[in-house]
């Protein structure tokens, strides 16, 4: 059975870090691209940040470019999401998914079947 699960989250003052963990399991990240989304009260699901089994690709929404970085450790299994310089606009709903490949602007696709979601984490960023 494919689970992830993120930890991680908070409540955080404008300009601070915090740093998201992705634990996945049930599949095997050679096959697949790992990523986040996030959703902001009233606003749509969009993509973040992905990265792919090999690390040969780590792209990024525009508006996070600069300020967060994605990186795994597969030895644990697990995704981060480093999230520095923080503003109001990203608070938000995260959440880690698995997908089939990481495309050029942090969002993934579906192209052979997988598409697995973790429940989100809650991000919220005071001003």
């Amino acid at each position: 059975e494919v689970q992830l699960v993120e930890s991680g989250g908070g409540l955080v003052q404008t300009g601070g870090s915090l740093r998201l963990s992705c634990a996945f399991s049930g599949f095997s990240f050679d096959d697949y691209a790992i990523g986040w989304y996030r959703q902001a009260p009233g606003k749509e699901r969009e993509g973040v940040s992905c990265i792919s089994s090999s690390d040969t690709m780590r792209n990024y929404a525009d508006s996070v470019k600069g300020r967060f970085t994605i990186s795994s450790d597969n030895a644990k299994n697990k995704v981060y999401l480093q999230m520095n310089s923080l503003k109001p606009e990203d608070t938000a709903v995260y959440y880690c998914l698995v997908r089939d490949e990481c495309t050029g602007d942090g969002s993934l696709v579906t192209l052979y079947g997988m598409n697995h979601w973790g429940k989100g984490i809650l991000v919220t960023v005071s001003s």
